[in-house]
């Protein structure tokens, strides 16, 4: 609540200046205020009572719920200002990001962005085919209070291209074009990037975004300065960097010999293993890890693959480029 005097005249400059202008200026400070009361849950009807219960303002509920809707707020300006207002956001000079793709299971059946998904990680007791948003979220990977905390700074609807060719889906008039999850995750990076234009970007995910497909492009976007940090998969096949080969001709080989994959090399390098302190938890503890530089296919570049060892179990993982 104390960022937000400092925030409110700047978001004030974000909206037109007149009067029509200045009141929607005011009923999003007022709306942003209503979000933080811990008391408030966060559902337009459960924020215009407390606007007109908490700070007196009665706002009529047809405009309110009209103005919630609104597509011609500034939300593009409203990210970035508030991106840039982030106090610390580096971690050891770099900005570290977060990326993953979720659901948002719904029951109204004229919610934006809702279709039927397959869910992978539904249980026993859910539906494999739920009616739900799925979302392509970035987040900012941060040490609060001692532990690892992940603040929203960008997201997406994603909608299938089966979706799209039922229903045509329109915001602010312009129909919606199909963007694979990889394709949406590229730009919300290369948003955020854009506002830290000389900061290295690590962008840490899962094994399903850690390839070429988000590789490739992020490069393209952001050069250099962009690398990825991912969990690989136990079965990934790894070869060995190539070796030169004098007197032969034809192209130079970009694959050295195969070294097995993830598993098999987890038990030849684990008597190498080395003990690191991390933050693990909320708490500094040792873990065994030992690291090598292969090559690997699905990113066609050389990489870092880190190999942990916990007592029963292994991980392989994480994965980066190794000219970062």
């Amino acid at each position: 609540m104390s960022i937000l005097p400092a925030l409110a005249v700047q978001f004030q400059a974000l909206f037109p200046a007149t009067a029509h202008g200045q009141r929607r200026s005011r009923w999003f400070i007022l709306t942003l205020q209503a979000i933080l009361v811990p008391i408030t849950a966060s559902r337009t009807s459960n924020l215009l009572r407390a606007i007109a219960t908490l700070f007196g303002v009665v706002i009529a509920q047809s405009r309110y719920y009209t103005f919630m809707a609104s597509v011609k707020l500034p939300w593009t300006r409203v990210w970035e200002m508030l991106w840039r207002a982030i106090p610390d956001p580096l971690t050891g000079g770099r900005l570290l990001l977060a990326l993953d793709d979720s659901l948002n299971p719904k029951t109204g059946r004229k919610v934006f962005g809702c279709q039927t998904t397959f869910d992978h990680a539904a249980k026993a007791n859910q539906s494999r085919y739920p009616w739900a948003q799925t979302i392509v979220t970035v987040v900012l990977l941060k040490v609060i209070h001692g532990r690892w905390s992940g603040v929203p700074l960008a997201f997406a609807f994603y909608l299938r291209r089966i979706t799209l060719r039922a229903h045509c889906i329109r915001v602010r008039g312009d129909a919606v074009r199909f963007q694979t999850k990889l394709a949406q995750a590229v730009a919300l990076i290369e948003r955020i990037g854009a506002v830290f234009p000389t900061v290295p970007v690590l962008v840490v995910c899962d094994s399903w975004f850690g390839n070429k497909g988000l590789f490739k492009p992020l490069r393209q976007a952001l050069g250099p300065r962009a690398q990825l940090l991912s969990r690989l998969r136990t079965n990934a096949a790894l070869y060995d960097l190539p070796t030169p080969t004098p007197g032969r001709g034809g192209r130079p080989r970009t694959y050295g010999e195969r070294l097995g994959n993830a598993e098999s090399l987890a038990a030849t390098l684990k008597p190498s293993a080395q003990a690191y302190t991390l933050n693990l938890y909320g708490k500094l503890r040792t873990v065994m890890a030992t690291d090598r530089v292969v090559m690997l296919k699905t990113l066609r570049c050389r990489v870092r693959v880190v190999w942990v060892f916990r007592t029963t179990q292994w991980v392989a993982g994480p994965l980066r480029c190794a000219d970062y």
